[in-house]
């Protein structure tokens, strides 16, 4: 899988829209969380692949600090990512349908068989796309080596994987499934926080 080149590379507005991110919605407490609830809840939360969530991400580099508001859409074989803020060129999409990926920006809309290609070809570098859907459900993703630290209450606590470190900071309960609530993700000296302001999965317990 590439690896990620230097930081100066890197454009904010495209780094928002892989992460990705409606009426807000409060956290459950922290202390309301309990040992085995992760463990219990793990087949369940493998098989979620249909979610609505909203959101807010933060980056942060030496150079720079900024944000955007996000609306991820994502289903079995198709995932929307709405991106606004302050960047001056509207809304920018993110999409992917069955092995094909495009990127809409104000640029015109790009098209691959990936997004690590869709990324490549467009800005001559690439990140682990594929991975963040499950990061948002904090898990590690199956296609690479990881690290993973869980808390004292077994919920994971600092995931290591592609270059990346993922700690999780904070969590919801929404339709008994303990979903990560705040994320911070850090790369080189890139910094992302993503707050999750509401998850909406669809749970099929069947």
């Amino acid at each position: 899988m590439p690896t990620a080149t230097p930081l100066r590379r890197l454009t904010p507005l495209l780094i928002l829209a892989l992460l990705a991110g409606c009426a807000g919605r409060a956290p459950a407490p922290d202390g309301d969380r309990a040992a085995g609830q992760w463990e219990a809840q793990t087949t369940r939360l493998e098989r979620l692949d249909t979610w609505v969530l909203a959101g807010k991400a933060g980056l942060r580099t030496p150079e720079e600090s900024t944000s955007a508001n996000l609306d991820w859409s994502q289903h079995p074989h198709y995932y929307r990512l709405l991106i606004s803020g302050p960047f001056g060129s509207g809304r920018s999409t993110l999409e992917g349908r069955e092995g094909r990926f495009s990127l809409t920006t104000s640029e015109g809309r790009f098209e691959a068989q990936t997004p690590e290609a869709l990324m490549e070809q467009q800005l001559g570098w690439s990140l682990p796309v594929s991975a963040l859907s499950d990061w948002i459900r904090g898990l590690p993703s199956e296609t690479s080596a990881h690290q993973l630290e869980r808390d004292d209450l077994g919920f994971p606590l600092r995931l290591r994987q592609d270059g990346w470190q993922i700690d999780y900071r904070d969590w919801i309960l929404v339709e008994g499934l303990w979903l990560p609530r705040r994320l911070v993700m850090e790369i080189d000296e890139l910094r992302v926080t993503l707050v999750v302001t509401d998850w909406r999965p669809v749970v099929d317990d069947a």
